[in-house]
């Protein structure tokens, strides 16, 4: 390859936030090809898979190996999924001030990325494909900034399954989502506040 004509990949995360901090982040996360690999959609209503099912153990067992993670609302569509991540104020049990208990706080990749290998692995046992990857590079992530907002994304998460039609991830997909432009009128107005 010569120098300078790989295509730079676009910046999907914010350049100056700390994604280790507390706070509410709606990921999405697609299958590599965006390959319909966790079950099928019949009559708005996700019929899942094997895969799906070490999807949904992965993402519950999450809390198990980052304490202060919480997890809300989670969907598994069948070429990716859709969830909330609550990143929790850590409090430590036992630390004083002269002597604190220290603690990596993990970022956002690093969780997403636990769970990405997590699936992947487990996967391919189940299916005999070891080394095959599963996902898309990356993830898509926002910024949960209020109530109101954190509402809208639990109730497009909990409906995802009967939007299939309009899903942008699906290959087959018959129009626009309306979740999808609020999305990106809501990622514009948190742009315009930063640049104040």
């Amino acid at each position: 390859m010569i120098r300078g004509t790989r295509k730079q990949r676009k910046r999907l995360r914010l350049k100056e936030y700390d994604y280790s901090q507390p706070g509410a982040y709606f990921v999405t996360i697609c299958t590599k090809d965006r390959e319909e690999r966790f079950g099928e959609i019949v009559d708005g209503e996700m019929r899942a898979n094997n895969s799906a099912a070490v999807v949904w153990s992965c993402w519950n067992d999450l809390p198990n190996h980052y304490p202060n993670v919480e997890l809300d609302a989670f969907v598994i569509m069948p070429n990716h999924v859709h969830g909330i991540i609550m990143v929790l104020d850590e409090q430590i049990v036992g630390a004083t001030p002269a002597s604190p208990l220290q603690r990596k706080r993990h970022r956002l990749g690093d969780i997403v990325g636990s769970f990405k290998s997590a699936v992947t692995k487990r996967a391919n046992e189940i299916r005999g494909t070891a080394g095959s990857p599963l996902w898309q590079r990356g993830y898509y992530d926002h910024i949960i900034r209020d109530d109101r907002s954190l509402t809208r994304i639990r109730e497009y998460i909990a409906h995802n399954p009967q939007r299939w039609a309009s899903d942008k991830e699906n290959s087959d997909s018959k129009g626009n989502d309306e979740f999808d432009r609020w999305m990106a009128s809501a990622s514009t107005r948190t742009s315009g506040e930063r640049a104040r």
